[in-house]
């Protein structure tokens, strides 16, 4: 819910999940305005994941590749590109949309999960853009 500065104007809450989806330019910062997009790695990289909230599909990930942690998937959250949810998938150096139908958890810490899983099912998806590179340029 936006609050108002002492002269009217209306803030934005820097704790509503749902701010970027309501306010799909999202500039909040100078720098923002002046380039004219949204910067997507604003996020508190000291934020550990909560293994509490992971996936069953995240949780089977992990236990079928070995791992005890995310690693490479800690610094990966939910993020916007005007005003949809989305994920930044440094691998095509692009946004990936969520699909509008999708509900998403009401809290950061469960929205930055759910992103980490929907990444890990693109890139691992026949439709990944990598694929075709991969089919192309294969050595063995």
């Amino acid at each position: 819910m936006a609050k108002s500065d002492k002269n009217g104007k209306k803030q934005k809450d820097k704790n509503d999940v749902d701010k970027y989806l309501r306010d799909a330019a999202g500039l909040d910062t100078a720098r923002e305005q002046l380039i004219g997009q949204h910067i997507g790695y604003r996020y508190d990289v000291n934020l550990v994941p909560d293994y509490e909230r992971l996936t069953p599909y995240l949780k089977a990930y992990m236990e079928f590749m070995g791992w005890d942690d995310l690693n490479w998937l800690e610094d990966v959250h939910m993020g916007y590109e005007a005003g949809q949810p989305a994920i930044f998938d440094r691998n095509i150096n692009g946004w990936v949309r969520i699909p509008k139908e999708m509900k998403l958890p009401d809290n950061q810490q469960d929205r930055d999960m759910l992103a980490r899983e929907l990444l890990v099912r693109f890139q691992t998806s026949p439709k990944h853009p990598l694929n075709d590179l991969n089919k192309a340029y294969r050595k063995f």
